[in-house]
């Protein structure tokens, strides 16, 4: 099987890196960071929208380009490899996957054209203070009020929140706590009365929010998807931003490594380079060999995230986030222990990779929390 990007990809891929280099280096990206408002670069997004990477995973008649979870890939790894800050996974792939996938026909015409010219933002509030990795553990309530619905709760960590126009929240409207059944989607204006975000950054930089509901009026139309069925979607979503967030963990992974790889080349000690020590030389080829791993299970995530079939999407998914867990876990450690103390300071960019794949690690599931997971799965089969 060919592993080669297509001439397509190739070209997209060149491009996205050449806008990357040209307006992110470590420099901008470290001013945005000292932002006290806005976590994000609202130029770069707005470049983003003028490439035409906002609209790609939507198909031609939403004003996409009908790209798949393998073209989603292809993006994520540069991100992954420049450390963006901009919401991409949680407002294109998370809220622009539910709308796609569970929205009407007035809701996405609605929301989709405007979203992809960059004009709003989405974000999904699936987790809660109590559910941990388990999207369907959700005490938010949804009440039947006259011809629409009140949502009353709480929503934690929930990714792009802090930028968000528009909130898709999941609420219960029958059946208990960790019920799969029961469960609802709304879009929710984020400026709505008894909507209220608390903004902050995650440690590697991202935004994310805590969402507090109070009574919120939503109508009927802002349901999305069917009543009381809403898993099979969050399921679905939650699987896309997994397999998105393995790219963007290769990315990361290879750009740790040739950082490390150069530091070996250029540090000296004892009259030689560092990296002419044969234990360093086996730690570098073990650093590799972890990232290939993981790479070539998170193109078998991609490829299967599509798919509508759940067993086949979330055991590709559950392999792929176990695989990225433990190579990232691996290589940043070893390239801190390589690097030794420079490593670890704010003044070295290796840190801020160690940051982000330590995010990677413990968003929708860490390794324990898949490992179980694949093994239900491989049970049941």
């Amino acid at each position: 099987m060919d592993f080669d990007y297509s001439e397509e990809q190739t070209l997209f891929s060149d491009s996205l890196r050449k806008l990357l280099e040209d307006t992110y280096s470590d420099t901008e990206r470290r001013k945005v960071l000292a932002q006290e408002e806005g976590f994000h670069s609202e130029t770069l997004w707005q470049s983003y929208a003028e490439l035409g990477l906002l609209g790609l995973t939507f198909p031609e008649e939403m004003g996409g380009f009908g790209g798949s979870a393998i073209d989603v890939m292809v993006a994520e790894i540069e991100f992954g490899r420049f450390l963006s800050l901009e919401p991409y996974l949680a407002s294109v792939i998370l809220g622009g996957g539910a709308l796609r996938l569970g929205g009407t026909a007035e809701q996405q015409s609605r929301l989709i054209e405007p979203m992809i010219a960059g004009e709003f933002k989405l974000a999904c509030a699936f987790g809660e203070p109590q559910s941990r990795y388990d999207a369907f553990d959700v005490e938010t309530r949804a009440e039947k009020s006259g011809s629409g619905f009140t949502l009353s709760g709480r929503k934690a960590v929930a990714l792009g929140a802090d930028c968000a126009d528009r909130l898709i929240v999941s609420a219960r409207s029958a059946g208990g706590p960790a019920d799969k059944d029961g469960l609802c989607l709304f879009i929710v204006d984020a400026k709505a009365a008894g909507v209220s975000v608390n903004p902050y950054r995650l440690s590697d930089g991202r935004g994310a929010a805590e969402v507090t509901l109070d009574n919120v009026q939503v109508d009927a139309d802002d349901l999305l998807g069917e009543a009381e069925n809403a898993w099979p979607l969050i399921d679905h979503v939650v699987d896309l931003g997994t397999a998105a967030l393995c790219a963007e963990a290769i990315g990361a992974m290879e750009k740790a490594n040739e950082l490390t790889l150069e530091y070996l080349k250029t540090r000296q000690q004892f009259g030689r380079p560092i990296g002419k020590f044969q234990v360093l030389q086996h730690r570098m080829v073990d650093m590799t060999i972890e990232k290939e791993q993981a790479e070539s299970l998170a193109l078998l995530a991609c490829m299967d995230a599509d798919k509508a079939d759940p067993a086949v999407r979330n055991r590709a998914v559950s392999a792929a986030k176990v695989e990225v867990g433990t190579a990232a876990r691996f290589i940043s450690e070893a390239a801190v222990q390589m690097h030794g103390g420079i490593g670890v300071t704010d003044e070295y960019v290796l840190g801020e990779y160690v940051k982000r794949l330590s995010v990677v690690q413990a968003t929708f599931g860490d390794v324990d929390h898949h490992l179980q997971r694949f093994g239900a799965l491989t049970a049941a089969a």
